[in-house]
């Protein structure tokens, strides 16, 4: 059978995977496309890891808020009504001077939807999945953030039953910001864990 054809499909295999499975249920009357944009679209610009940021900030301004997310995420994250699909059972794991915390999932992808939106692809890539535990110190160069050889990494694996929350460091300089200026400086990264907050402009 002759494959002579050009194809113009630039998206990467899981991209399209996702595109051609939504094709085929639009195309059997199972999904509305724009019903499911709707959903992408809250995820992606409403949620995304806003809600995450803003947990970070309050715990980065508030000592009690900070020891009750320690003691228990899930009430402190859901009294300010974060809750919902993968978020129903959290831990925080904060980061110190002297470890860095990382979340990966080794078994599939579970990731806390409600603070930190859609999980990036990759995250849930078997790549990552695997090599975070391996040799996190390696992955974390590939992402840009090279620690100090005595800094100690902990690895967090997360389940259908619990879903992790990095609290990065608050930065230097910002004594005195609001809670909205400092989530800011929250990235989706670094409440995974493969990233720092940003610094200060």
């Amino acid at each position: 059978m002759s494959h002579d054809h050009d194809h113009d499909n630039e998206l990467d295999p899981f991209a399209a995977r996702v595109r051609a499975l939504e094709t085929i249920l639009t195309q059997k009357g199972l999904i509305d496309p724009a019903a499911i944009d709707v959903i992408v679209d809250t995820y992606e610009t409403k949620i995304g890891p806003r809600n995450g940021a803003r947990v970070v900030a309050k715990a980065w301004s508030d000592p009690a808020y900070a020891d009750w997310l320690k003691r228990d995420a899930t009430a402190a994250i859901g009294s300010l009504s974060y809750t919902g699909r993968q978020g129903e059972h959290m831990q925080a794991v904060f980061n110190t001077q002297d470890t860095h915390n990382l979340v990966v999932c080794t078994l599939c992808s579970c990731y806390p939807w409600s603070v930190l939106g859609l999980p990036p692809v990759w995250y849930k890539a078997p790549p990552y999945r695997s090599r975070a535990v391996i040799d996190p110190r390696g992955v974390l160069e590939e992402f840009g953030l090279t620690l100090p050889a005595d800094k100690k990494i902990r690895v967090w694996d997360s389940t259908a039953e619990l879903r992790y929350l990095v609290v990065p460091m608050r930065p230097e300089g910002t004594e005195g910001w609001s809670e909205e200026r400092l989530a800011e400086l929250v990235s989706r990264d670094a409440m995974i864990g493969t990233g720092l907050a940003r610094k200060p402009a």
